[in-house]
């Protein structure tokens, strides 16, 4: 991906005036506008990372007008690090992928973030993931070796306030819609905060109740929508070795190389909805699984759909990466989605 760092770092000159960085001018323009009393409410990009984007809970309730949900692709951790400063779930924040920026704080808040392990520094100070801490006025956050999962997601006390489109600010990079003028992060750009209407004073537990996987994962998945579109061995074929993410993966699905699935009524059917996390088929008999930029219908028959709770491990995962499905039934997909749902609830519950 293309990233503007024409100017980053560079000197500005006018004139016959000296140089002047742009990381002075721009901690200046911050300490001016704090004499004068204005308060500036928000984070500067000084380097974007690979694809950084905003996101929030997703834009639901227009599938039916063919406007993709997007939101993050690890729900869980999205919610966790908006819990951990004490913001509504559904709050905007930053999902992070494989590598990650640095940025400038210009008012204090506090930060958490979650989901894939980073090494973490404030300042050049190591600081914790899975818990808040407070980021001051003109500090930077770097993001340096990343550990262990795909994403991670930065919550900010009052989250970002980008324009909402359709009731979400959430980043639909296909159609260019949400987020910052609907892409990715890039340098020099400003992200503006809503307001902190309270934060915590005491960290809550936040234990990792959704483990990251290391480059391999077991998926639980139930029958889906066109299971009997497939020959009666095919679900039993899905579970028979691990399947590998291809390099043609993103947001929207990722193509998977494995064994092959066999078609009983044809590739092709009328096109129905596509739910998060559904794996369909195409006449190659190798799986795609859709994920969170997904298009909102497709017309290939779809085998299996990830079980809620899973979708946070699958959005952990990235080219290169092996998945081994497993067929459960509902009774253990509902029991596995209420233990998350109770991990999450006991953050968002915690005194503040």
């Amino acid at each position: 991906m293309a990233v503007d760092r024409a100017h980053a770092g560079k000197a500005i000159r006018s004139g016959s005036r000296r140089a002047v960085p742009v990381e002075s001018r721009r901690r200046r323009t911050v300490r001016a506008d704090r004499a004068r009393g204005v308060r500036p409410m928000a984070v500067r990009v000084i380097k974007p990372g690979m694809l950084t984007t905003v996101q929030d809970s997703g834009r639901w309730g227009f599938q039916a007008r063919g406007v993709p949900v997007a939101g993050p692709m690890d729900p869980f951790s999205c919610r966790l690090a908006n819990a951990l400063v004490g913001n509504d779930r559904g709050a905007a924040g930053l999902e992070i992928t494989l590598l990650g920026p640095e940025l400038e704080f210009e008012t204090e808040r506090v930060i958490a973030v979650a989901g894939a392990e980073f090494d973490l520094t404030l300042d050049g100070r190591a600081v914790p993931m899975d818990a808040p801490f407070v980021a001051s006025a003109e500090s930077r956050l770097r993001f340096g070796a990343r550990r262990r999962g795909a994403r991670a997601y930065l919550a900010i006390a009052g989250g970002i306030a980008t324009l909402p489109v359709l009731g979400s600010r959430s980043t639909h990079l296909i159609s260019a819609m949400g987020g910052l003028d609907g892409r990715a992060l890039r340098a020099g750009d400003r992200l503006v905060l809503g307001d902190a209407t309270h934060t915590r004073s005491t960290p809550p537990a936040a234990p990792r109740h959704v483990p990251l996987p290391d480059h391999q994962a077991r998926i639980r998945v139930l029958p889906g929508p066109q299971a009997d579109y497939f020959s009666a061995d095919s679900l039993d074929v899905l579970q028979s070795a691990p399947y590998v993410i291809g390099q043609q993966s993103d947001r929207m699905g990722f193509r998977l190389d494995g064994p092959r699935l066999t078609h009983a009524r044809g590739a092709d059917i009328i096109s129905d909805a596509t739910p998060l996390g559904v794996l369909q088929v195409p006449a190659s008999g190798l799986p795609i699984l859709l994920m969170a930029d997904r298009q909102t219908t497709g017309g290939y028959p779809k085998i299996a759909t990830v079980i809620t709770a899973d979708i946070a491990v699958a959005g952990q995962l990235s080219p290169g990466d092996a998945i081994s499905f497993v067929v459960c039934t509902p009774r253990e997909a509902l029991a596995a989605l209420i233990a998350q749902e109770r991990a999450l609830m006991a953050v968002e519950s915690s005194p503040s």
